[in-house]
């Protein structure tokens, strides 16, 4: 599964980067969030509660960036296991635009795969609660960024 989309944020590029590094607003920003430590500079370990259609899982993985190109890009890939629901791993392709007005275009590019029971769902209900986990991710994101400054996006 793919989705592309993009968030306009009213913060100039650098603070949106450091945001997309910092563990604790990616905490704040990811639904269902329980933890997210920084294992190294480029990895962190991650706990996740996630509700699709009648299956309720704890998933807990890793995630790692790479193909950094600080501040204006990233990649962010992850995979995380939830027992006996299956397992999730995707990643996304994050570019950082500044705009005339010194905020920032956030552009994403995401690829997901699901496997074991969630995959049973069928396709609609797994992109559909996916394109809602993402919405829900970068609202959350810029609000964190922006300290809950509503935009127009």
């Amino acid at each position: 599964m793919d989705m592309q989309g993009s968030e306009r944020i009213e913060a100039p590029v650098e603070t949106v980067w450091r945001a997309l590094n910092d563990p604790e607003i990616l905490k704040q920003s990811i639904p269902g969030c329980e933890s997210l430590e920084k294992t190294s500079d480029s990895q962190m370990a991650a706990k996740v509660v996630l509700k699709i259609g009648p299956i309720k899982a704890k998933f807990e993985g890793a995630v790692e960036l790479h193909n950094l190109n600080p501040p204006h890009s990233y990649t962010i890939s992850g995979e995380g296991k939830g027992g006996l629901a299956g397992f999730a791993k995707g990643g996304a392709d994050v570019t950082l635009t500044p705009e005339e007005d010194g905020a920032t275009l956030l552009t994403f590019t995401v690829k997901a795969e699901v496997g074991g029971k969630i995959a049973q769902l069928g396709s609609r209900l797994i992109e559909s609660t996916s394109k809602k986990l993402a919405g829900e991710f970068f609202s959350n994101f810029n609000s964190a960024v922006t300290g809950g400054v509503e935009t127009d996006a």
